[in-house]
């Protein structure tokens, strides 16, 4: 059953336990509010103030599993507090570890912090999680890809636009790297994985089976990844890794070398904005 009283009093002691720092917000000059605002919770939500303030109130509907996960996500939770947070909605807490989607306060401090940085935060198969605005401008929005094809490995077979992102010249060992990466997640993970799954919906595609079959595990992706934007051109950039051992997520952050060209090219991203991106 759901604890209205005990959700909306938790829910209450967590809002005003953050500070704007806290989640990569801007603090004002003027700003008296202890903790955040209702209004702020809600946008990290993806919800309705309105809708915020009742369950703060007791006076909501139960909210949904998935609502649950994007409060748990707006509010830096931990994982602990996240069960905690399910439990008294009434649902039983998701599993934890590499099939979790949940991305641990620890990263999301880093990310937020990356505002003027290409970031990512990514599970094991290549799903993206979560994103810095100028991630969002180089990658592509990732919350508009849904089912198979929000894992980088599956939609670089199946959508020519993917791969038309990258130099045609590391095309093929990218192919390699995603191959041999699901082999090894599926050796790893067994064959009800993700991963396993992801493989067998590529059976059908002629240029998968093709590396597939070469039986390949631990190629290396290029040391230098190259990007093919359609605003700016080509970036050469590096990738710098943070791993959560935990949920085996991991914070890809991009960077140029400073005075470089792709290094000028990414300040004009920052100016461009997410209005134009690559799939």
């Amino acid at each position: 059953m759901m604890d209205r009283e005990g959700l909306g009093a938790f829910l209450r002691y967590r809002r005003e336990s953050l500070q704007p720092e806290d989640v990569g917000l801007l603090r004002g000059q003027r700003r008296r509010t202890h903790g955040l605002r209702r209004e702020e919770v809600a946008a990290l939500c993806h919800m309705s103030a309105d809708y915020y303030a009742r369950l703060e109130r007791g006076t909501g509907p139960r909210p949904s599993e998935q609502m649950i996960s994007s409060i748990a996500q707006g509010l830096h939770l931990t994982l602990g507090e996240r069960d905690h947070l399910f439990r008294l909605a009434g649902h039983n807490p998701p599993g934890r570890g590499a099939a979790s989607d949940f991305v641990s306060p620890g990263l999301l401090r880093i990310l937020d912090r990356l505002t003027d940085t290409p970031a990512e935060v990514i599970n094991e198969v290549g799903e993206t999680l979560r994103q810095s605005p100028l991630g969002m401008t180089l990658l592509g929005d990732a919350s508009k890809r849904a089912g198979p094809g929000r894992s980088i490995g599956y939609r670089w077979f199946t959508d020519p636009t993917a791969r038309e992102a990258y130099p045609p010249a590391e095309r093929e060992q990218l192919s390699r790297v995603y191959a041999s990466g699901l082999r090894q997640l599926i050796a790893l993970r067994g064959p009800t994985s993700r991963a396993a799954g992801l493989a067998a919906l590529l059976q059908d595609n002629e240029a998968f089976r093709r590396v597939w079959e070469t039986q390949e595990v631990g190629v290396q992706p290029p040391e230098i990844k190259r990007f093919i934007h359609p605003s700016v051109g080509r970036l050469d950039l590096n990738c710098q890794t943070l791993l959560d051992p935990d949920q085996s997520h991991r914070l890809l952050v991009y960077t140029a070398v400073p005075g470089s060209d792709s290094h000028e090219k990414l300040q004009l991203l920052t100016v461009i904005g997410t209005h134009v991106t690559v799939s």
